[in-house]
């Protein structure tokens, strides 16, 4: 009796560590399964910001609206996209198609529609508001949508376009920022932490130039045209009489229609898509501060919705509002 005790003791004990092991096992592999994530980020966000300003820059504008338009398809929210436009091409009185913009002349997609929240417009638009944007240096009272609240698990595309030249970038054809600029912005994000990787896309002339400063870990950037050369318009809108659309962006949103959410393209096929005879000036890539391989860097990583999940060993406290029994009925 007593030796058939012992076995049946002996069997649970057994029993209960096989349980637990197991129970432990499958936690490391759950924990090893997220920690394998190359990434590890949690959140996408994009700054989109057109410089010009006349109706002879609405190229600029359309530039920037498509970029928009493209994010938000792939499922980048409103909330997570901080868009800034130095002038209104839709309202402006020598536009023949009143509250539109197009960047086609056949004007099958209408870009300013009706989902399009502006969170920077007009004189808003600033060298400063841009820097403070980024640096997370702004007043106590500035609304939400006017916040780029990014930590160190944010993927950040920040797309710029308008008119520059070596080092530098036009603000409202009154003022500028240069690369030292951006690069110091740039540092300041790294030390407080507001993001994990940095994809910076920038269409202007000579705008390779532009990121020749930088110096911050996890950024790749990407400009439309070399040093000493300009970034040239495309469709030419004769209803209208401007040109509506740059060239390099434009081959860019190209590529991009080919992009879903479930995508495997990488932005090793983006830089390879790049045609010169087709762009018409020379695309840089800058490479060395990023640390993943671009073959192995998904577009989706930064231009879709991420819905990772966190993991934290520390109990998370819930239900801090409890309901008294005699509110309910």
């Amino acid at each position: 009796m007593k030796l058939s005790s012992l076995f049946s003791c002996t069997v649970l004990v057994l029993s209960l560590l096989a349980v637990a092991f197991g129970a432990s096992s499958n936690e490391e592999k759950v924990t090893q399964f997220f920690d394998s994530s190359e990434t590890q980020h949690t959140n996408n966000w994009a700054v989109l910001v057109c410089t010009s300003r006349f109706w002879f820059n609405y190229r600029h504008m359309a530039n920037t609206l498509s970029m928009y338009r493209t994010v938000k398809r792939l499922g980048i929210p409103d909330s997570h996209i901080i868009l800034m436009l130095a002038d209104d091409m839709a309202c402006n009185p020598r536009n023949s198609y009143p509250a539109a913009v197009y960047d086609h002349p056949r004007k099958t997609t209408d870009l300013y529609g009706d989902n399009v929240e502006v969170d920077y417009r007009g004189y808003e638009v600033t060298v400063e508001n841009f820097i403070r944007l980024l640096t997370g240096r702004v007043a106590p009272d500035t609304p939400r949508n006017k916040r780029l609240l990014t930590d160190d698990k944010s993927n950040v595309f920040i797309y710029m376009t308008g008119h520059g030249g070596e080092d530098f970038l036009k603000f409202q054809d009154s003022e500028e920022i240069n690369s030292y600029d951006i690069a110091d912005a740039f540092k300041q994000m790294w030390e407080k932490q507001r993001y994990r990787e940095i994809l910076f896309v920038i269409d202007t002339c000579q705008a390779n130039t532009m990121y020749s400063k930088f110096d911050s870990p996890n950024i790749l950037s990407i400009g439309s045209s070399k040093k000493g050369q300009n970034s040239l318009s495309h469709y030419h809108d004769f209803d209208l009489g401007v040109s509506v659309i740059d060239r390099f962006t434009y081959y860019n949103l190209e590529f991009f229609e080919s992009v879903d959410l479930s995508s495997k393209k990488t932005l090793a096929d983006l830089i390879a898509a790049y045609n010169r005879s087709l762009i018409q000036s020379d695309p840089g890539v800058r490479t060395d501060l990023f640390a993943r391989d671009l073959k192995k860097t998904y577009l989706t990583d930064f231009f879709g919705a991420v819905q990772n999940v966190e993991l934290t060993a520390e109990a998370f406290p819930i239900g801090g509002n409890k309901v008294k029994k005699s509110s309910v009925k």
